[in-house]
């Protein structure tokens, strides 16, 4: 992730980024991008979630969500020749997403992190499409939320009202165990399906089919 100008400068200077996992890809600024997508050079690949990209998105990009990265449905999206732009919101799942991409090379396909993501797009005063019918908080962030606020409160009643109320941390202890167990959320599934995320953005490129 570039975390900071220092970070960007010398991430430029050399050509890569660091990824959460330790690795290291290859980067590109938000005007180069564009340029390349202008010019029909590049695929620019968001890996963010679908509720993000739902909400805002730079025209033209494609979604493969992290969550879910194939690499060579990444492979197929760019074609041969071309460069494989990946970003999302500021760098961090736009690195690794790299990281997992990088066998195309032998492809014949660049491999590339978009420097800063999105809010990098935005700051270069470059055009994203907003569907404000999507909810603001991302679907992660929510359950995030949710899991907080109830284990906050579920302690606060086994402290100061009766200790049975331990069960409800215990219930979304065991919950986030599964998830990480299996790679299933179900108050994520349920969350998705919230009328404030469900809102879809008329020709949006997806690769799944629907951005919902």
């Amino acid at each position: 992730m570039v975390t900071s100008t220092k970070d960007e400068s010398e991430a430029r200077a050399t050509g890569t980024t660091t990824s959460e996992s330790g690795g290291s890809a290859r980067v590109a600024s938000p005007r180069e991008v564009r340029a390349w997508l202008q010019a029909g050079e590049c695929v620019l690949i968001d890996v963010r979630e679908p509720d993000e990209h739902a909400r805002e998105r730079i025209p033209g990009a494609r979604l493969l969500p992290l969550s879910k990265f194939d690499p060579q449905q990444a492979a197929a999206m760019a074609g041969p020749g071309r460069k494989a732009v990946m970003h999302c919101r500021s760098g961090r799942r736009s690195a690794d997403a790299c990281r997992l991409a990088a066998p195309l090379e032998q492809q014949g396909i660049t491999v590339l992190s978009m420097i800063g993501g999105i809010e990098a797009w935005k700051s270069a005063a470059l055009p994203v499409e907003v569907n404000t019918r999507v909810a603001g908080i991302s679907v992660m962030r929510q359950v995030q939320l949710v899991i907080g606020v109830s284990v906050l409160a579920g302690s606060a009643l086994a402290w100061f009202v009766d200790p049975r109320f331990v069960a409800i941390p215990a219930f979304f202890g065991a919950g986030l165990t599964f998830a990480g167990a299996t790679g299933t959320c179900a108050l994520a599934s349920l969350l998705a399906w919230m009328p404030w995320n469900r809102a879809k953005v008329s020709g949006a490129s997806c690769s799944t089919g629907s951005c919902g």
